[in-house]
């Protein structure tokens, strides 16, 4: 035996997942290893007809208080941080009769999943674990000498060490020992941020996030980083959540879309209408409602026809056959959906390339929650932009009211702003983007540029006129000089809906009364950066 070789002679196991528990412990048995666990995870073994000591045996002490106190003792702790090479270590194991433990097996109260069913306070409090992560930390700072799991899927790798070996190898140790940490820490994450969100608490003094891997990526935005994607603790459907029913695996920037397309068609309930958003490198290039996913589908991509060449399209609603089959017609990244009929799932099969998302439901564009962006030294962390347009009390400021017509199409463009980068305007017209204007460091760009796009798109239906003649504009935060709202009425849109706060709102307003423009106020801002 070499070294770093450690042989496994005792285990603690301690698990509330008890996938595989059953056959690794048979596994770990056959090898001559000595079981030692605790409550529900003794009896499971003592069920399958496997000889394990009850940790009460070990420590002289029954569980106590409900379980909370059963392995916080020398006896469990001693065993598993004794170094097995300090001759004083050794001699205060042999003082006290303390056997040592060489592999310690524990997964953690599902605090998670308690907080996901919406559990009360007190039963969420009872589902943090103790004794699981002490344990944890402890085996992982002794790895030296010392196994720790905390996933089934683990079992694996150490049994064939065993297996081989007659023990552990110092490798194999080491990277169980920062997935322990790593669990710990993600754990202690998402209990420290439930306990902000009950305290309402929005600026804690320390702030950790924690995730755990979904896959890790090819690459990052571009191929000379690395990357790869997490799952966090937030339930919220998306593309963390969805099954890829085919395709190739998605990429960093297909992941970044995909999730700028689908939390922009949640904004669109699908009780009242059909919605598809059309995105490109973050922006979308074509938003639309209708009767059909079909009908708004042709709607959005009518708005920018050559910007949705390899773009991600999210729907609101179940993907039908004839929708996808608009759909494959051009090359498109990625298609993501609630859930899709299985002969649309058929149609999307011709194009092996094209991945196929299903997620199982919408996100809700009220739910409070967090956004989080690094920066050189530290985090930038605020509030989900949770407004929605449907909840805004717009103010009339010009002479003339919009009309019903106008003030639907106001509130769309408006909705589809709040996920354009700024600065944005958007143009629309019978609930589609006629033409959009994102990311321009001055906001009359934007809207020039947005006009120039309406006209290209125009032209490539053989059409005369701008598609912006008689739309509706939004601008996704205050016209700072009235030159941007000419733009929009130069490009022939007839109301605008802004947030309104300018230190010139009066000679805004004053330009749109002189347009014969329709103009309200929201008094919300909606910047994305």
């Amino acid at each position: 035996m070499t070294a770093d070789i450690r042989p496994v002679t005792r285990a603690l196991l301690s698990v509330s997942d008890k996938t595989g528990l059953v056959p690794f412990a048979t596994a770990l048995v056959a090898h001559g290893v000595e079981l030692v666990s605790t409550g529900g995870t003794a009896k499971a073994i003592a069920d399958a007809g496997l000889p394990v000591k009850d940790v009460s045996e070990l420590t002289g002490f029954p569980e106590m208080m409900d379980g909370r106190v059963k392995t916080l003792h020398p006896k469990v702790h001693g065993g598993i941080l004794a170094i097995r090479a300090d001759a004083g270590h050794q001699a205060s194991l042999a003082e006290h009769a303390i056997s040592p433990i060489d592999l310690v097996v524990v997964n953690l109260y599902p605090f998670e999943a308690t907080v996901a069913r919406k559990a009360d306070f007190e039963e969420t409090i009872e589902n943090i674990d103790i004794g699981g992560p002490s344990m944890i930390r402890g085996a992982a700072k002794n790895h030296n000498d010392v196994a720790v799991v905390v996933e089934a899927s683990d079992y694996e790798a150490v049994l064939k060490e065993i297996a081989e070996h007659g023990g552990t190898t110092l490798p194999l140790r080491r990277k169980l020992a920062q997935k322990a940490y790593a669990r710990t820490a993600a754990y202690d994450a998402a209990i420290s941020n439930w306990f902000a969100r009950e305290l309402k608490e929005e600026a804690p003094a320390f702030r950790a996030f924690g995730g755990k891997l979904i896959e890790a990526l090819r690459y990052g935005e571009n191929p000379h980083q690395s990357a790869a994607f997490y799952a966090s603790d937030e339930i919220r459907p998306g593309v963390a959540t969805a099954r890829q029913v085919q395709g190739k695996q998605l990429s960093y920037n297909n992941i970044n879309d995909t999730d700028a397309a689908f939390e922009a068609v949640a904004e669109f309930h699908p009780a009242r209408t059909a919605a598809v958003v059309i995105v490109k490198h973050a922006n979308p290039c074509g938003v639309a409602e209708g009767a059909s996913l079909e009908e708004a589908y042709a709607k959005a991509l009518a708005c920018d026809p050559v910007s949705a060449f390899g773009g991600i399209i999210a729907v609101n609603q179940t993907l039908d056959a004839a929708s996808a089959r608009a759909m494959v017609e051009i090359f498109t990244e990625v298609i993501v959906a609630p859930d899709a009929t299985d002969e649309a799932i058929a149609v999307v099969a011709a194009k092996k390339n094209l991945r196929l998302l299903l997620t199982g439901g919408l996100p809700d564009p009220r739910a409070p929650g967090l956004t989080v962006k690094t920066v050189a030294g530290g985090l930038l962390v605020q509030g989900r932009d949770n407004a929605s347009a449907d909840d805004l009390d717009l103010k009339v400021v010009t002479k003339r009211a919009p009309t019903d017509r106008e003030l639907t199409d106001l509130r769309f463009a408006f909705r589809v702003a709040k996920h354009v980068k700024s600065n944005t305007i958007i143009y629309a017209k019978d609930l589609a983007t006629v033409g959009i204007g994102a990311g321009q460091m001055s906001r009359v760009d934007s809207a020039r540029i947005a006009a120039r796009k309406a006209m290209d798109a125009a032209e490539a239906l053989g059409l005369k006129e701008p598609l912006t003649k008689g739309s509706v504009v939004a601008s996704d935060a205050f016209f700072p000089f009235a030159d941007g709202l000419l733009a929009a009425v130069e490009a022939g849109a007839t109301a605008v809906i802004q947030p309104g706060g300018s230190m010139r709102d009066n000679e805004v307003i004053a330009a749109a009364d002189a347009a014969g423009l329709a103009m309200v106020f929201t008094g919300v801002r909606h910047f994305r950066h």
